[in-house]
């Protein structure tokens, strides 16, 4: 199948790139600039210079690119999606499958929120024959905006610590007690191209989440044994932190994080994936899997879980101890990534 694929160049784009490759789909990437043209092609697919917000040229282009289906990996949070449909209906586009996000959900009044589903509402009511994924926060490999800065922040903290000393106090904004499913971005971009080839499943949205969902506190110990940092958590009140973040948000040009983020960890964020279990045949990977691969792939995993470890046997089994909590492990998985990834 020939697929026109938006946001190819980004973190998820990557994965999928190299799903469809591997499943032996012909992808053609829009890349709006020279470096995108240069990250799409060294991942296999062939550039086609555009923009989505050169609304004009987009039918234009998307027609000139001669493809079967659309793979919308862009984001829908910026109001390209009246934009992408029409483009797509008048290039003979009938399948289309939209990456959105269960940030839809939420209760807080985000701005990108509405746009979002206004985005989706415009998907469900063009014509097209059209699937839409949403996943939780997407994690798993360097880059990743989440699990990256947070490994490498108690990695960092975990070197520091004196041996033998006290451990790391690490305070939780809130407490931690809120629910989170990660997904791997690998699992994502399985269920995307699954999507693409199962017609069947047009017309319906699925959540696309971990296996279950874990406190924030368990994934933040989850992350601290991955990286071997002793850590102990230390439960704050949210409501300073929101205004702490506020203040900083007026302060500064390009904040790298928001009053809203934390305001989302009083929110549970959890999602049934029995459809796509059923439809997809999706099976995300454990999410302590995946935090090893990850802190692995970042060269940070903790000597004791690599695969090279005088002992490499099951954790549980083995009565190896948690150097979060000092009890022993609760996940038997390795710190392998699954598969090819």
């Amino acid at each position: 199948m020939r697929l026109l694929v938006t946001g190819g160049s980004g973190f998820l784009g990557g994965f999928v790139l190299a799903e469809a490759a591997r499943r032996g789909h012909d992808c053609v990437a829009l890349a709006r600039s020279a470096s995108a043209a240069r990250r799409v092609t060294a991942r296999g697919a062939a550039p086609l210079e555009g923009d989505l917000d050169d609304d004009a040229a987009l039918t234009r282009v998307f027609a000139g690119a001669r493809c079967d289906a659309l793979v919308n990996l862009a984001s829908l949070g910026f109001g390209h999606a009246p934009s992408i449909v029409a483009a797509a209906a008048g290039a003979g586009l009938g399948r289309a499958v939209l990456v959105s996000t269960t940030a839809v959900t939420t209760r807080l009044p985000a701005r990108s929120r509405a746009v979002r589903l206004a985005a989706e509402a415009a998907v469900c009511s063009s014509g097209l024959a059209w699937t839409i994924l949403r996943p939780t926060m997407i994690y798993g490999a360097p880059g990743d905006r989440n699990m990256s800065r947070l490994l490498a922040l108690l990695a960092t903290a975990g070197r520091v610590l004196p041996s033998g000393g006290p451990p790391l106090f690490l305070p939780v904004p809130g407490g931690g007690g809120r629910l989170q499913q990660p997904v791997h971005v690998a699992d994502v971009a399985e269920a995307v191209l699954t999507a693409v080839e199962r017609p069947g499943t047009a017309g319906s949205c699925y959540d696309i989440a971990g296996p279950e969902p874990v406190t924030f506190a368990e994934l933040l110990r989850m992350s601290a044994a991955a990286v071997g940092c002793r850590a102990r958590l230390l439960p704050v009140p949210l409501a300073p932190v929101i205004a702490l973040t506020r203040c900083y948000e007026r302060l500064s040009s390009r904040p790298k994080i928001r009053a809203e983020q934390w305001q989302r960890l009083a929110e549970d964020k959890a999602f049934p994936i029995d459809a796509a279990r059923r439809d997809l045949e999706f099976a995300p990977r454990p999410l302590a899997e995946g935090v090893r691969g990850e802190a692995a792939a970042l060269g940070l995993l903790a000597a004791s879980l690599a695969p090279s470890a005088r002992r490499a046997a099951d954790p549980v089994t083995d009565g190896a101890a948690d150097p979060v909590t000092g009890g022993t492990v609760a996940d038997g998985t390795t710190g392998t990534v699954r598969g090819r990834w």
